[in-house]
């Protein structure tokens, strides 16, 4: 502990005695400072025993020990030493009186004590509070260290919480909680998420000082890693602002868990490598040698159903948005415990993920996260999406290169569509006429029925609307001619009138198909 009065009260050589403030002796000394001015407040900063033999001072006018006291104490002076037999051979009463209203410790210091004595000893409790702080630093620095090396992230956390008599916690990339000591700190730091994203918004290194959840603690935030963007933080929680001793013990506590990022980070740009020879083996229909060069690394994933994700940018993307999906998709992953291969080459993002696992739910969680930006963005005037993802259905090795085309598919018709993100297995749930709502389709249609239109347009039939009944019906005379309400000779000559203006014959199935198509296309079958 630093040097409080009572230290120096109850140190045998110096010979003080307590004469005011009896019941604030436990206040820290931080120097002990000699002044004979009448007012040495500007030369303060707050913590000293202030040493004095009253020399220039009025000790007998009790109102100018009032003011001289009354500033002593706002200053943030912690005592006074007031030598006797000096200029006076005992302390005046003017100035007992007025420490003891103001309760400003006053020790009286005897003849045979030198001012010196009394800096000395102060200056030697300081120099040992620090060597011990020091010392106690180093031997935290090695315990953790040693924890890092043998037990990894979980048991530094428990040493370093240990160390500051509080506790630590481990965030990720994406601001979850990745471990915390003591267990039940899990809580409590999962509350911290928000300040945890302020914090990774800012360039490397930066920390921060927030009122733990409902003020329980004193909570520190500080960013992990060397990048532009952290890629981890680390928060402690004590009852107080850590000693010299603690903040060792949390800078080492950095230092290691920041060695451990970027150790991740040179590990997964190798896993990296190993995942696109590993997706390129599968997508040229090379199950077994993609699973002998995954080896144990993705080896569980290969062996169960997964789901391919394709991703891309939009075109007014801004940051970085397939690094945030990448980083939701692998700290799921991570936390659930499951393997997960992403590959991306800045422009796009392949994932293979375990169906129905974490990292394809976080994914749509993310997609509708996005989802209701870019429909708030287009009530102001925006419509373009952030990032545009295709998802297939369930598949396995095997057939990684059709899911792979199932995904790219999906991408497309997302784009196409205006959407975030599209599943594969929802495109065949629905119609396949949202597929058509493209301009080339359109002008196609347009086109393809013009003639119809423009002789329909002169009054002398209703030659759309018939194509369009005669269709629906498969052509059936009678039923499409009842639901036109005319004679079934007379809707004969129509589509006779059809075939010669578009030159086509409707006994051919495809020009069937591709008017059906075009009209419904064109929003043509309504009547």
């Amino acid at each position: 502990m630093p040097p409080t009065l009572a230290s120096l009260v109850h140190h045998s050589a110096l010979k003080l005695t307590v004469r005011a403030g009896e019941d604030r002796l436990d206040v820290p000394v931080r120097w002990a400072h000699v002044s004979e001015l009448a007012d040495p407040v500007p030369y303060m900063e707050g913590g000293e025993l202030l040493l004095v033999t009253a020399l220039k001072l009025d000790a007998e006018d009790p109102e100018a020990m009032r003011r001289y006291v009354k500033r002593l104490a706002g200053a943030g002076v912690v005592g006074i030493g007031f030598a006797v037999g000096v200029n006076y051979d005992e302390i005046p009463e003017a100035l007992l009186d007025a420490a003891r209203e103001e309760g400003l410790p006053l020790l009286e210091v005897p003849r045979r004590t030198p001012f010196l004595a009394i800096s000395k000893a102060v200056s030697a409790a300081i120099a040992a509070e620090q060597y011990r702080a020091v010392t106690a630093g180093f031997a935290a620095q090695r315990e953790l260290t040693r924890q890092a090396l043998t037990t990894g992230p979980e048991g530094l956390l428990g040493a370093l919480a240990a160390q500051l008599d509080g506790w630590a916690a481990l965030y990720d990339a994406s601001g979850a909680v990745v471990a915390a000591a003591p267990e039940w700190a899990h809580r409590r730091a999962a509350r911290l998420t928000a300040e945890v994203e302020r914090l990774r918004e800012r360039p490397a290194p930066a920390s921060s000082v927030v009122g733990g959840p409902d003020n329980e603690d004193r909570v520190e935030l500080h960013s992990l890693g060397t990048g532009r963007r952290p890629r981890a933080a680390l928060a402690v929680g004590t009852a107080a602002a850590p000693g010299t001793a603690e903040r060792y013990a949390v800078h080492s506590a950095i230092a290691l868990l920041t060695l451990t990022t970027e150790r991740s980070r040179s590990l997964h740009a190798a896993e990296q490598r190993v995942g696109a020879a590993v997706l390129r083996m599968l997508l040229a229909g090379e199950p077994d040698h993609a699973r002998a060069v995954a080896g144990d690394l993705y080896g569980g994933l290969l062996d169960a159903p997964f789901r391919v994700l394709v991703a891309e940018a939009g075109t007014g993307a801004d940051g970085d948005p397939l690094g945030a999906l990448t980083e939701a998709v692998e700290s799921a992953a991570a936390r659930s415990g499951e393997a997960v291969l992403a590959v991306s080459d800045g422009e796009r993002l392949v994932v293979l993920a375990a169906d129905g696992g974490a990292a394809v739910a976080a994914c749509l969680a993310h997609a509708g996260v996005l989802e209701t930006t870019r429909t708030a963005a287009e009530t102001r005037g925006g419509d373009e999406n952030a990032l545009v993802v295709g998802l297939s259905a369930p598949a396995g090795p095997s057939a990684a290169a059709a899911a792979h085309r199932q995904a790219e598919q999906a991408l497309s018709v997302a784009r196409r569509r205006g959407r975030v993100l599209v599943e594969h297995e929802h495109l065949a749930a629905g119609s396949v006429l949202p597929l058509l709502a493209d301009d080339a389709v359109r002008a196609f249609a347009d086109g393809l029925l013009r003639a119809l239109r423009e002789h329909d347009a002169t009054g002398r039939g209703d030659l759309v609307a018939s194509l369009r009944a005669w269709l629906s019906r498969h052509g059936q005379w009678d039923a499409a001619a009842a639901d036109l309400g005319v004679h079934r000779h007379t809707l004969r000559y129509r589509m006779r009138r059809v075939e010669e203006i578009l030159g086509r014959s409707l006994d051919d199935p495809d020009v069937r198909m591709e008017l059906w198509l075009a009209l419904k296309t064109t929003g043509a079958e309504q009547p």
